[in-house]
C-alpha cells in the first residue's frame, strides 16, 4: 500500500462530508506537536524508543517514511529522523497531559502553531490531517485553552483541521469512545474528531 493511501482516503471522506454537510471542514487535536510545546521527552529514553512512541501514533504506511521530529529541554526542534512524505510524527511526553505521540501533514503544523499563538482561527488553506494512534490525554471538549480541569482518557482517533460547524453537520459535540463528534464546538478551533483507526 503507498504512503499515500491513508491520506487519501482522509481526503475522500472529508470531500463527502462537503457534499453530505453541505460546509467546509474545519479541525483540531488535544496538543501542540512537540516542536510547538515547551515539555521534551524523558532525556533518558534512547532515539530509538522516541522514534517508536512517534510512529506508534500514524498508520504504520504514513510513519514509516514520516519525518520525526522532538523537543529538546530548550525547546529547540530536535530532528530524529528524516521523512520524506510530508508527514512529522512526534513521541509527546506522556508525562504531560496534552501532549500525545502524533503525527501531522503540514497544514496540521500550521494549525497547531495558530492554536499555541492563540490566533483568532486556524490560518491553514486546506485541511490538515492529525493521526493520534496511539491514544491521548486531554483536558476538554469543548475549552481549547483549558489547563485545569480533570484529564480524559482518549482512545485511537485521528482528526481533520479544517473549518466545521457542529450545527449543520448533526455530530455530537461531547466526547464519545467510537464514531466521531465536534471537539471545542463554539470556538474557532473547533474540529472533526473520529474515534478508531482509519
Amino acid at each position: 500500500m503507498s504512503s499515500r493511501k491513508p491520506h487519501l482516503f482522509v481526503v475522500t471522506f472529508a470531500a463527502g462530508m462537503l457534499l453530505v454537510a453541505g460546509v467546509l471542514l474545519r479541525g483540531t487535536a488535544q496538543t501542540l506537536p512537540p516542536a510547538n510545546q515547551g515539555s521534551p521527552s524523558s532525556s533518558d529514553e534512547s532515539t530509538e524508543a522516541r522514534i517508536a512512541r512517534a510512529m506508534s501514533a500514524g498508520p504504520a504506511d504514513v510513519a514509516k517514511s514520516a519525518r520525526i521530529v522532538d523537543t529538546d529541554a530548550q525547546g529547540n526542534t530536535v530532528i530524529l529522523r528524516e521523512g520524506n512524505n510530508g508527514f512529522t510524527c512526534m513521541p509527546g511526553n506522556l508525562k504531560v497531559i496534552g501532549e500525545p505521540p502524533m503525527c501531522v501533514d503540514a497544514p496540521s503544523l500550521q494549525w497547531f502553531a495558530d492554536a499555541k499563538a492563540h490566533k483568532a482561527k486556524p490560518t491553514n488553506t486546506i485541511p490538515g490531517i492529525t493521526y493520534m494512534l496511539a491514544g491521548a490525554t486531554q483536558r476538554s471538549d469543548s475549552d481549547p485553552h483549558d489547563m485545569t480541569s480533570t484529564p480524559i482518557d482518549v482512545g485511537p482517533h485521528w482528526m481533520i483541521m479544517w473549518p466545521f460547524d457542529p450545527k449543520t453537520t448533526g455530530l455530537p459535540t461531547t466526547h464519545r469512545p467510537t464514531g466521531a463528534y465536534i471537539m471545542w464546538a463554539g470556538s474557532p478551533y473547533a474540529h472533526l474528531h473520529v474515534m478508531g483507526r482509519p
